[in-house]
């Protein structure tokens, strides 16, 4: 009878009926646990529609190699064989009392045990993604086929691709979806406990998932970025235009230091790819040029082009040559390295920051000019985070700081930003005079830059501080115990796997 309810489709609209009818004048605890019970059975049928309308498809099966199809569609059918017996715990939980008890408990289990399928399907996006591109770039019948079934009322005007990334979207929302119910059950309850282990269950199945799709595009990225640098040869002369400056201190306050002059006989090559490393930043800057130039002297070209790569663990600048290639003429670690802001000195020195290197027993000083307040503080955060909010507490949000929340959504376009989703909370960390804010996330802390047209400030206190309130609960439980019990999850679910 329950199987037969999940596999029969059409019995899909009774089962959310009944969901609807209990709905009406419930609390809103039981409210957030139907929500998560009929968006599994919507989202189950997506799937169901994903396989039996396009990867079933024959004439589909016939345009399609084997490999292009298995990086394509994945372990959908894992996905979905786990999502229709979750569905069914759901349901069967709900015949035993309509006025649900709990489903955290059932969520809980599923993350643990269960849910490791979404990590494999995420995992691959970026090779479906670049897949599906060639094929419709690539195979005309391909193209012609997808359009037609696409066209399909079944699909209701949406387009493939959106049932390709409905695993990733669903362990995304479930994770929400978990974290309402937990805000409003009891405090000090059972239920409490329940919600909050399947929350930390589901933030590690997610933080997963999003490590996996990291992994996959910054191995591309690191190779891609390796090809592109070029060390200067021991044998060939060192143009000045190169060398770090010499600042001068009387013409440039603190700034001085210019530190020893590199020789392409000290400059070695520098292994860029490595598994534990990735590109957190890379742009281009202003260099001041030689130490004999000033403000004055017009026949001179002041500042000159650089570029820079940033990494998790490696500063690497070079200039821009011809054919898409990068000259290295210096390195350095990035826990050596050191930011700090000029003083108001002119228009000519607007957005000017000094960047010290030390490495390899020596000292390098670069100033350097951002096009904008907000590149200047977004390079000096990046290359420098301790000096800001590396280090700030949990505790600390417990502080009364501007709180923004997301009114139109936001895709980062660079690594140092936040992608945003409506209604999105935010901590403002910083903030720029041309319309730029570092915020941390409260419901994941993740932190970045984002336009502050995007967001609209909290200007209520109290609001903030309910904010605040809801987001210290849902993590309030990392107490020593709690952390000991996901350890002990954690070994658990690597012997599993």
């Amino acid at each position: 009878m329950l199987w037969v309810s999940v596999t029969d489709l059409s019995l899909l609209g009774r089962f959310a009926s009944l969901v609807e009818q209990s709905f009406v004048g419930s609390s809103p605890t039981l409210q957030a646990m139907f929500e998560l019970v009929t968006s599994e059975a919507s989202y189950y049928k997506s799937l169901n529609l994903l396989v039996s309308h396009f990867m079933e498809n024959e004439r589909l099966k016939k345009i399609l190699h084997p490999s292009e199809a298995h990086i394509l569609f994945s372990n959908v059918l894992d996905v979905m064989a786990v999502s229709e017996r979750f569905l069914l715990e759901l349901e069967h939980r709900m015949e035993e009392n309509i006025v649900l008890s709990d489903v955290c408990d059932i969520v809980h289990r599923y993350a643990a045990d269960h849910f490791s399928v979404y990590i494999t399907y995420v995992s691959n996006q970026t090779y479906q993604e670049r897949t599906y591109k060639q094929l419709l770039q690539e195979k005309a019948a391909f193209r012609e086929l997808i359009t037609q079934l696409e066209l399909d009322p079944k699909c209701r005007g949406l387009p493939f691709s959106s049932f390709l990334i409905l695993p990733f979207q669903r362990i995304t929302r479930l994770k929400l979806l978990v974290q309402n119910i937990l805000k409003r059950v009891e405090e000090g309850s059972e239920r409490e406990g329940t919600a909050s282990d399947a929350h930390r269950e589901l933030e590690m199945v997610v933080k997963a998932c999003n490590e996996g799709v990291r992994k996959m595009s910054r191995t591309e990225q690191m190779i891609s970025i390796q090809k592109k640098m070029e060390f200067k040869i021991k044998d060939a002369p060192f143009p000045p235009a190169l060398r770090p400056p010499a600042l001068s201190v009387t013409q440039y306050g603190r700034a001085g230091g210019g530190g020893r002059v590199l020789t392409p006989a000290l400059l070695q090559s520098v292994p860029i790819i490595s598994h534990s490393r990735w590109l957190l930043k890379q742009g281009e800057l202003q260099q001041m040029s030689g130490p004999k130039t000033s403000r004055t002297l017009r026949t001179k070209k002041l500042f000159r082009e650089i570029y820079l790569f940033l990494f998790n663990d490696l500063l690497v600048i070079c200039r821009q040559i011809p054919g898409d290639k990068y000259q290295v003429f210096d390195s350095a670690p990035r826990g050596l390295l050191r930011v700090e802001e000029l003083e108001d000195q002119g228009q000519t020195l607007a957005n000017v920051f000094i960047l010290r290197l030390n490495a390899d027993d020596r000292e390098a000083t670069y100033m350097l000019k951002a096009t904008s307040q907000s590149e200047m503080k977004r390079w000096m955060t990046s290359l420098a985070p301790n000096r800001r909010t590396k280090f700030v507490s949990f505790t600390s949000r417990l502080l009364d700081c501007p709180q923004v929340q997301c009114v139109h959504p936001y895709v980062a376009q660079q690594p140092d930003e936040l992608t945003l989703e409506l209604a999105d909370i935010l901590n403002t960390l910083d903030k720029t005079e041309d319309g730029w804010i570092f915020g941390e996330r409260l419901h994941d802390q993740e932190r970045g830059w984002f336009p502050s047209s995007m967001t609209e400030e909290i200007l209520n206190p109290k609001i903030r501080s309910q904010n605040l309130k809801e987001c210290f609960r849902v993590h309030k439980m990392d107490d020593p115990q709690r952390s000991q019990n996901k350890d002990r999850r954690k070994l658990g679910s690597r012997s599993r796997q």
